[in-house]
């Protein structure tokens, strides 16, 4: 729900803190006996980049185990949404893997993904503080626009590091990687009323409350015990 970049590590790593929470928006990732990856489902044909890179072959390959993935994707990639980090994080709780540190790893977001609820993380990811539950309804716009999360960072870098005036530092260096994300933050403003803030590195924007419409997405928090994997 908030993001804000606290320095960068000699090995190029971005410290951050932020509130993060669980939606009960999520793929589905189906494991079996083999060696395979298939991507079914709204988004199956998205590209996913290099089979071999993606984050569910990382949790695989960090945890020394093979399966056969059936990963039904309802999450859109380079939607700032964590869906690939969530499929990653389902990966290790099948294969036993708690170690937050290592699973920072693989990814920011997947110490979390791996807790669930709301939590404030810190660090590279690998500090997941758990918050108190607190049951809230937003309405999400997800732009046909992928934003890289490498690409978005490595802007931030050359703007200088901004703060961003709205929950998520990440918010400019977004919008000069791909600047038509500010016409679908506008559409969401004019029907919502409030002004929309980016998830993640984007490219979703995002409003407290329900305000359903085309393009958008009405979701609702999920209490770690029940997260959805």
């Amino acid at each position: 729900m908030s993001l804000s970049i606290t320095g960068v590590r000699e090995d190029g790593y971005h410290l951050i803190d932020a509130e993060m929470v669980s939606l009960d928006l999520c793929d589905v990732v189906e494991l079996s006996d083999g060696d395979s990856l298939e991507v079914v489902g709204p988004h199956g044909t998205a590209d996913l980049g290099d089979e071999r890179d993606n984050l569910v072959w990382r949790a695989l390959e960090l945890c020394g185990r093979t399966a056969a993935v059936r990963l039904h994707k309802h999450i859109p990639p380079g939607a700032g949404l964590g869906g690939a980090s969530a499929d990653a994080a389902a990966v290790l709780r099948w294969a036993g893997c708690t170690n937050l540190h290592k699973a920072a790893g693989i990814g920011a977001d997947v110490p979390f993904c791996l807790r669930g609820g709301r939590a404030r993380v810190t660090g590279i990811g690998e500090t997941v503080e758990p918050l108190p539950f607190v049951a809230r309804t937003v309405t999400l716009l997800i732009p046909p626009v992928h934003c890289s999360t490498s690409e978005v960072y490595a802007q931030w870098d050359r703007l200088g590091g901004p703060v961003g005036d709205n929950g998520n530092d990440l918010e400019a260096a977004a919008l000069a990687v791909a600047p038509e994300l500010r016409r679908w933050r506008d559409l969401l403003g004019d029907a919502s009323g409030q002004r929309p803030r980016l998830a993640g590195s984007g490219s979703t924007w995002w409003v407290n409350g329900e305000h359903p419409g085309e393009d958008r997405l009405i979701a609702r928090t999920v209490p770690a015990a029940h997260q959805p994997h």
